[in-house]
């Protein structure tokens, strides 16, 4: 008969005993989905570019997959673990690799997040306007659809035969925005293509992994604050974030990236999480959905604030968050 202590443990580390793949751990809502998933009872292997000894092109030398890793293990304690393996997405025999040591190690693999990005250091966001497609360098842009969306499908490629391996496996595209929101254009051209692409990935690898008992969903977090959103954008810190407001009144509806982790383990965790098959969905819906809270106890919802609340008028979160 199960202990009260037994029950306790079970409740608050659902996953305990799941294979994760998160790739593209090394920050923002990556690294902070890695941890609580960890933290839910999973192993988690995370990957990305940036290591101790080396500093992919984004240039974020503090911010590495092995401090990922160690937060991981902090969160887990002795039910899950965090492995940290430097891969880079766009070279295939590295991605292959990583997949047979997670079969090596561990035999199957329960969930798989692509949350590869690193786009934003070819956009110019300071920009007043956003170039036309053609005005744009064209290396640039071609650089981020394979950051965006060639490492996502070579990912996919190498670890989804693992995943469907065993009924109830979990894909979960990451991007920025819903679909209700990516109906409007997301300037520059690129920025667009790369983010409303993984929507529509999720939605046809959904139709395929349904043959197998698995199910593919595109997650978004909502107005993050991340490391780079903080300290680069605003240079601001999570205690006085708030301060970014002056500059941005409609920050008031941002998130940490620990939300948009915490709603992914409640997707995952769920045994009727089939019924999400191929759709759109975002932090602050599956918050409703599951009772989950950012932080603070909040619980934001930027699309539905973003889509219904005019950006150019005065900001008002009430209900939103």
């Amino acid at each position: 008969m199960e202990t009260a202590e037994e029950s306790v443990r079970a409740t608050a580390q659902p996953l305990k005993g799941r294979i994760a793949l998160v790739a593209g751990a090394t920050r923002g809502a990556g690294r902070a989905m890695a941890v609580e998933l960890g933290r839910a009872g999973a192993t988690v292997y995370v990957t990305g570019r940036t290591t101790r000894d080396r500093v992919s092109e984004v240039g974020r030398a503090t911010e590495t997959i092995e401090e990922t890793a160690e937060l991981v293990d902090e969160a887990a304690g002795a039910a899950g673990r965090g492995i940290a393996v430097p891969t880079d997405h766009l070279e295939p025999e590295q991605v292959r690799a990583l997949v047979d040591r997670v079969d090596r190690e561990q035999g199957r693999l329960d969930i798989l997040v692509n949350d590869l990005w690193g786009g934003d250091v070819h956009l110019d966001w300071s920009a007043g306007g956003q170039p036309a497609m053609w005005e744009m360098d064209l290396d640039k842009g071609l650089r981020i659809m394979r950051l965006g969306i060639e490492s996502h499908i070579v990912t996919s490629h190498f670890a989804l035969p693992l995943l469907v391996r065993n009924p109830g496996g979990l894909l979960v595209e990451v991007t920025d925005g819903t679909e209700e929101y990516n109906r409007r254009y997301r300037r520059p051209f690129f920025y667009d293509l790369a983010k409303t692409t993984p929507i529509r990935m999720a939605y046809g690898l959904g139709e395929e992994l349904a043959e197998h008992g698995c199910t593919a969903v595109c997650l978004t977090p909502g107005w993050l604050r991340s490391e780079a959103m903080l300290d680069t954008a605003f240079h601001v810190t999570e205690e006085n974030w708030r301060d970014a407001c002056a500059q941005a009144p409609h920050f008031a509806i941002s998130e940490t990236p620990t939300y948009v982790g915490r709603t992914l383990v409640a997707l995952a965790a769920d045994p009727g999480l089939a019924r999400w098959n191929g759709r759109s969905l975002s932090s602050g819906g599956l918050a409703r959905e599951y009772g989950v809270t950012d932080v603070d106890g909040s619980a934001p919802d930027a699309w539905r604030y973003m889509t219904e609340v005019d950006q150019d008028g005065p900001a008002d979160v009430t209900g939103y968050r």
